[in-house]
């Protein structure tokens, strides 16, 4: 069974760093059974300070069947990194990520003769590059003068990501494209939601953060005036001035409409959370996949989202709708139409979306695709 060294800044037990975790999380878990991976990261959860409870810090740990080391933050060092990587051999090493200096930079400095594979996980993309842009921009022109990425291969998700690939490095080995595997469904059924015209009930699972849209989500729900909305959020808060600002927005927001905040969400029991929503809303500014919304679909929420993610023609498909950012109108319309179905026809849409997620997770193609990868 060949080997893979794989590292990422935060990894289950860890959920709040969202996407990248959940990822890579389904990546090892299809392929756990076909290759022995042996994974580095931290030993505490995004944002958070304390180590995880569950594991022991600073020592290899059996997760499933992968090997998984935490590293606490007082270790967390080139010396102890490059010791870890030293005691074994592998026949590949797979990084998560671009701009982490510890989990993306240390390990293409460190290994030598062994193939390196990159999932840059949409950080590339134009929608990632409108965070932090100069720092951004310096790090990729010193990457790329000591062109780092000279013989490694990129494991992107699609076409667009492949191109941003290609715009932001100047040398690599290969690009291979396969897309990123979701989350192994374990409910073959779901709860029949009931809906009435009298209210609406919306989830977002994402950042609190600008790029995820959230404060943008409350522009279009100001204009609904004949239907009780309740919102709740779901996600990590990404940027404290930015929370402050939609909370700033929440408070005028009209009577009908309700806004809670419910912190994070474990992606493990995210199922069972998006069984008391009608609608899944995130008019995010990109997504190279979009997981949540996968999910979304799995549990029988049909989505209202932007159409910057790979999700499109879900109004065609009755799943819900992919919409232009720059027509909030366009927002305002699908929740009005959300709102007054009746529970016939909303059947009929929550039953569409899940029969479409359990088409696309139990696609033998996509699986293939990663294998693929270290073959």
């Amino acid at each position: 069974m060949k080997k893979v060294l794989a590292f990422i800044d935060w990894y289950k037990p860890g959920y709040k760093a969202g996407g990248t975790i959940t990822a890579f999380s389904n990546f090892v878990d299809y392929l756990e059974d076909d290759f022995e991976f042996n994974i580095i990261t931290r030993d505490t959860d995004y944002c958070d300070k304390e180590s995880y409870a569950s594991v022991v810090s600073d020592e290899w740990n059996s997760i499933s069947k992968s090997n998984v080391y935490y590293i606490s933050r007082p270790k967390l060092n080139f010396k102890r990194i490059k010791k870890i990587i030293s005691i074994e051999s592998y026949d590949y090493v797979y990084v998560n990520g671009i701009f982490s200096f510890y989990f993306s930079v240390l390990p293409l400095l460190i290994i030598r003769n062994t193939q390196v594979i990159v999932n840059p996980h949409g950080m590339l993309s134009k929608q990632a590059f409108s965070i932090k842009n100069n720092k951004k921009i310096i790090f990729l022109k010193i990457i790329n003068f000591l062109n780092l990425y000279n013989k490694t291969v990129f494991h992107v998700a699609n076409e667009e990501e492949a191109q941003a690939v290609k715009e932001r490095i100047k040398v690599f080995q290969e690009i291979k494209i396969a897309n990123q595997l979701p989350r192994k469904l374990k409910h073959e059924n779901f709860k029949k939601k009931i809906k009435k015209n009298e209210i609406l009930c919306l989830i977002s699972v994402a950042r609190i953060s600008p790029e995820k849209g959230t404060k943008y989500i409350f522009e279009f729900l100001s204009k609904i005036q004949n239907t009780k909305i309740v919102l709740d959020l779901y996600g990590p808060i990404y940027n404290k001035e930015y929370w402050k600002e939609c909370q700033s927005v929440i408070t005028k927001l009209p009577e009908n409409i309700t806004v809670n905040y419910k912190g994070s969400v474990d992606g493990s029991t995210m199922n069972d959370v998006l069984q008391n929503y009608h609608f899944f809303i995130l008019p995010s500014e990109g997504e190279n996949f979009g997981h949540a919304i996968l999910e979304a679909l799995s549990a029988g929420c049909p989505v209202i989202i932007s159409d910057k993610t790979p999700w499109k023609s879900l109004e065609s498909k009755k799943i819900g709708w992919d919409l232009p950012l720059d027509n909030p109108q366009k927002f305002v319309d699908a929740i009005e139409k959300a709102s007054g179905m009746n529970q016939s026809i909303y059947n009929e849409w929550s039953n569409n979306a899940v029969t479409f997620a359990k088409k696309f997770c139990n696609n033998p193609e996509i699986l293939e695709e990663n294998r693929k990868l270290f073959l």
